[in-house]
């Protein structure tokens, strides 16, 4: 199976026609993605054709999902307009919104956030600043790139994109359930503790991965909710050992303040709660690739 992203999910692009939606689209397309149409309210109407595939434009998210069924929207669009693409994907009721776009104000984050959970939860928000998700052979939504990797039994969630690549490629010949990426700004959508639950409940994910970075406490709330719930066996990484403290490290939220937030402090926390660490991303990857081979 997968977690949030199957073969069945029904894709369409805010921000589709601009000149990064457009390139990610023709990825997601030729990765098997069902993309089913892109959301543009200036060139509602018309018919973009992307290798071949005639992909239709509609004018809101709401009007997309009426014509096609969707259930899934990637955001693409520019920093300044992305709370008011989430929002608008929230009030379509949109079962899963991923958010690509980096540079978002935590403010507007925030408010989207609180949108979302004063509708219900009914809309998922994974990101901003996040790369999306691939359930490889099935569906691809953002910007992972489909060839490093093959559909397999681990489960991955990470902070960051270039780890999930890495790991994903170092274990491309065992391969992924599904592989998410949360992003690394202060304030997200989709936690850890949330593809964590999803992956211990997911009947085709035998082994769990999770990679963290220095800054807040995620991780360490992380570890406690691994203790508590999850039975399979789970492999981490936290990236940022060298970090200064008080220098932003990457990502918005990567920032160690004092004794808080420090990659050490979440290493412990983790191992406490049974999780083998790896001390670099490659030894991480070879720590899963024992527990799941036996």
């Amino acid at each position: 199976m997968a977690i949030f992203l199957t073969k069945d999910s029904k894709v369409i692009v805010q921000g589709m026609t601009g000149s990064e939606g457009m390139k990610h689209t023709r990825r997601m397309l030729a990765s098997g993605t069902n993309v089913v149409g892109g959301v543009n309210p200036r060139k509602a109407g018309t018919t973009v054709d992307v290798d071949g595939t005639d992909v239709p434009v509609f004018g809101t998210v709401k009007e997309a999902m009426e014509a096609t069924d969707a259930d899934v929207t990637v955001i693409f669009v520019p920093a300044k307009f992305t709370k008011d693409a989430v929002i608008e994907a929230i009030d379509a009721e949109i079962p899963l919104a991923v958010v690509i776009t980096e540079g978002v104000p935590v403010h507007d984050t925030a408010v989207f956030w609180a949108h979302a959970g004063a509708k219900g939860n009914k809309t998922r928000v994974i990101g901003p600043n996040c790369p999306g998700l691939i359930s490889p052979g099935q569906s691809n939504a953002g910007i992972i790139p489909a060839d490093i990797t093959s559909a397999g039994r681990i489960g991955l969630v990470s902070k960051s994109g270039t780890l999930t690549y890495q790991m994903m490629y170092e274990l491309s010949d065992i391969g992924f359930s599904s592989a998410v990426g949360i992003g690394g700004d202060p304030i997200i959508g989709t936690t850890h503790i949330d593809a964590l639950q999803a992956f211990q409940d997911d009947p085709d994910t035998d082994l769990i991965v999770m990679i963290g970075e220095i800054g807040g406490d995620a991780e360490e709330r992380a570890a406690a909710y691994i203790k508590e719930h999850i039975t399979k066996p789970v492999v981490g990484y936290v990236a940022g050992f060298t970090a200064p403290e008080g220098k932003t490290m990457g990502h918005a939220g990567a920032i160690v303040s004092g004794s808080s937030g420090t990659a050490q402090a979440k290493k412990e926390a983790l191992e406490a709660a049974g999780v083998k660490v790896g001390k670099t991303p490659s030894e991480t990857a070879r720590l899963a690739r024992q527990l799941i081979q036996g």
